[in-house]
């Protein structure tokens, strides 16, 4: 079972930027595909970003395609979101969360370990 912890939430304003990382531990990362999912108070857990095993492939909520990009370094047992152009609504808990297929699914059922998550604020 891969352990995760998630870092680099905080405060930002209308249009500003965050990078999100997830350190992971135990074996084996690089066999695990990769997803970013985020949930707000009182909302349900939803989909944001996902990448398969390589980084070769990725998929994006439609809410964030064009500003999120997810990306992983599998020698650093890292993935990373970089969030662009932001927006009150992006305002969320985000979580990272490991697959052991190919990946690039969008159902949190599908995944079998997930991060504490970390808060992230966007003020206007």
């Amino acid at each position: 079972q891969v352990q995760l912890v998630e870092s680099g939430g905080g405060l930002v304003q209308t249009g500003g930027s965050l990078r999100l990382s997830c350190s992971a531990s135990g074996l084996p990362f690089y066999l695990h595909a990769m997803g970013w999912f985020r949930q707000a108070p009182g909302k349900e857990r939803e989909f944001v970003a996902a990448i398969s095993w390589s980084g070769g492939s990725t998929t994006y909520a439609d809410s964030v395609k064009g500003r999120f990009s997810i990306s992983r370094d599998n020698a650093k047992n890292a993935v990373y979101l970089q969030m662009n152009s932001l927006k009150p609504e992006d305002t969320a808990v985000y979580y990272c969360a490991a697959d052991r297929t190919f990946g690039l699914r969008r159902t949190t059922t599908q995944y079998d370990s997930w991060g504490q998550g970390t808060q992230v604020t966007v003020s206007s």
